[in-house]
């Protein structure tokens, strides 16, 4: 499936046709394996959670609305899944002695959310004063992980642009964020 037509699929998939699934599964599952593994640093249960949010995609199939790309989606729910998964076996880490900030994953503290609200909202309101331009390709290559050359291609300009506008929206982030950048890298 070279070129998805993303409207296409989610008609067919609400069609109960089940080879388009099959042909998402080929496409996407090494991609949402590898996202799953750098959560988890577990092949096979990168591999099983990923086949999950296959099937969990395929039961929600009527009711998906994506706002973003398809890729994205997907990615979200394979990182959800790893998410949940450390969430509900945190007793069996904690058994192990094995801490969730040992796996870089943030504790459920009210405090800890706190901070990762105003963190997000500190990035939102960053990137809404970027250039438009600048800001639609930040978006597609952080938000939607679209390749340069995918983002070249969509906005029909060239990928010197879009490398030229990413190391200005990197620029611009890097001032904006300045005391937040131990939490993350660009």
């Amino acid at each position: 499936m070279p070129d998805i037509d993303e409207k296409e699929i989610l008609k067919l998939l609400k069609a109960d046709n089940p080879g388009t699934v099959k042909q998402l599964f080929y496409q996407f599952y090494p991609f949402l394996c590898n996202t799953v593994f750098r959560i988890l640093k577990d092949k096979a249960l990168a591999e099983d959670l990923a086949q999950d949010t296959f099937f969990k995609f395929w039961e929600k199939r009527e009711s998906i609305n994506i706002q973003t790309s398809l890729k994205a989606y997907l990615r979200r729910m394979a990182v959800n899944e790893a998410l949940y998964y450390l969430r509900k076996n945190k007793k069996f880490q904690k058994d192990e002695g094995v801490e969730p900030s040992d796996l870089g994953v943030a504790t459920d503290t009210v405090e800890e959310q706190l901070l990762q609200q105003e963190l997000e909202d500190k990035i939102n309101a960053a990137i809404k004063t970027l250039p438009p331009r600048c800001q639609e390709v930040f978006r597609l290559s952080r938000f939607e992980d679209l390749s340069y050359k995918e983002i070249a291609a969509k906005l029909e300009i060239s990928i010197k642009t879009v490398e030229n506008q990413m190391g200005k929206a990197l620029k611009i982030l890097r001032v904006a964020l300045k005391e937040y950048m131990h939490f993350f890298l660009f």
